[in-house]
């Protein structure tokens, strides 16, 4: 027994970034200087632009509950978690907001959870978010997964009492962004907070800089000893900074000012802040054209770009949400018939011509129908008599299943007149 103990041992409890003393992943001082938190990151632009491109494509898109048939799939409207996940998940918000604020929560903490509220049966009734920030994950004496909320407000109203409230794993709904332990997730910003600090310096020294009127600092010589260089050094700033800037200065008794600021082009304070605006949508994999950034944007890069963005940075996404969906809202019985399925066709669709060429071909070669092609297009179905639902192949445009009758017929006739 000694020995299998020594083998198999629980795994310990999620490490935490943000609670670990042994952890340097967590908001703090960056090594510019300037003090980088959820709050000061999101005042950035190049940070809110990146987090507002990917909360609002993951909260535009359909979200749908399917169930596996004979055919394939299908929509299953009447399922209790269907209007949650595509209409409305609790009486406050819509879907829309509430997958783009657990997306927010994943971008800049790392992890999102939810509420998970059910009935006497298990069936779930409602989902309202839960703050990051505020959130602990552990383990209990049988070594289960608990999640520790500090609740001091009145933020979510199906927490009724005070302080810090356990919530189990069947009662929270957590998305966890990359992290070491598979439990809990890292923090983006907090991951690059000395890219993040960098760009927040070079904001604070331009509006420095632009607040003193594009006026560098410098030094005030005199020829002789100032008994009170305090008193002169202010009477200065009062006379000539700030609004003042540009004013004529008069200097006497021998007096000179000498700039002593390095030149903002040699500084290359332009071109420092345009590439940590290339390192934060960089961190997020964001297109810098999805940004505003169209410096190195075309006619012809733009859609690829764009596709790329869906492949390789939605995607990702998308598949962690629907996995922790699946895993934490339908039960053991249903994770085999049901699957929860982000629509991302939308975004894949090409310009008008090119999907006019694909629909003539998949038409032509007898693998779409005229009401598939019109169901992707948003259009109303062709009722069944008008040949909606036909599947034509190429030649006289005749049924797929009458296709090389003729040669059949004739085939067979020449064989009866053969035994003839």
């Amino acid at each position: 027994m000694g020995i299998f103990s020594g083998l198999f041992k629980s795994r310990d409890k999620p490490t935490n970034s943000y609670d670990s003393p042994s952890y340097t992943y967590f908001f703090g001082r960056s090594n510019a200087g300037k003090r980088v938190t959820d709050r000061t990151a999101l005042q950035h632009i190049a940070v809110y632009a990146c987090v507002r491109v990917l909360s609002e494509a993951i909260a535009q898109l359909p979200l749908h509950l399917y169930k596996y048939n004979d055919s394939g799939k299908e929509r299953v409207p009447q399922h209790s978690l269907y209007f949650l996940l595509h209409d409305q998940p609790n009486p406050e918000m819509t879907s829309f907001v509430f997958r783009e604020t657990l997306m927010s929560h994943l971008l800049i903490y790392g992890n999102a959870y939810a509420q998970i509220i059910r009935n006497g049966r298990g069936d779930v009734l409602g989902l309202y978010p839960l703050m990051p920030d505020k959130m602990k994950v552990d383990r209990d004496e049988k070594n289960r997964l608990i999640y520790i909320y500090s609740r001091y407000d009145e933020a979510n109203p199906n927490l009724k009492e005070q302080g810090d409230i356990i919530l189990y794993a069947d009662e929270v709904l957590h998305i966890p962004g990359l992290g070491f332990d598979g439990l809990v997730g890292y923090s983006p910003i907090a991951l690059a907070k000395n890219a993040i600090g960098i760009s927040i310096a070079c904001e604070e020294y331009g509006a420095s800089f632009f607040g003193n009127g594009a006026s560098p600092s410098g030094v005030l010589e005199h020829p002789g000893v100032i008994k009170n260089p305090e008193r002169v050094r202010d009477a200065w700033q009062r006379a000539y900074g700030g609004r003042n800037a540009h004013k004529v200065a008069v200097l006497e008794e021998g007096m000179k000012f000498t700039p002593i600021a390095i030149p903002n082009n040699e500084a290359q304070f332009l071109e420092t802040r345009k590439f940590q605006i290339e390192e934060i949508a960089r961190m997020y994999r964001v297109p810098l054209h999805m940004i505003g950034d169209l410096d190195h944007a075309t006619f012809s890069n733009v859609e690829h770009l764009s596709l790329d963005f869906v492949k390789y940075s939605l995607d990702p996404w998308i598949v962690r949400w629907e996995q922790s969906l699946q895993k934490a809202l339908l039960s053991d019985s249903e994770k085999g018939q049901y699957f929860v399925k982000f629509n991302v066709d939308g975004l894949l669709r090409g310009d008008y011509a090119s999907r006019m060429q694909g629909y003539a071909t998949a038409r032509q070669n007898g693998w779409m129908s005229a009401n598939d092609i019109r169901e992707l297009e948003d259009m109303n179905m062709i009722s069944e008599e008008e040949g909606g639902n036909l599947y034509l192949c190429n030649g006289s445009m005749s049924r797929l299943r009458d296709a090389g009758i003729a040669y059949s017929d004739k085939k067979q006739k020449k064989e009866g007149d053969e035994n003839g």
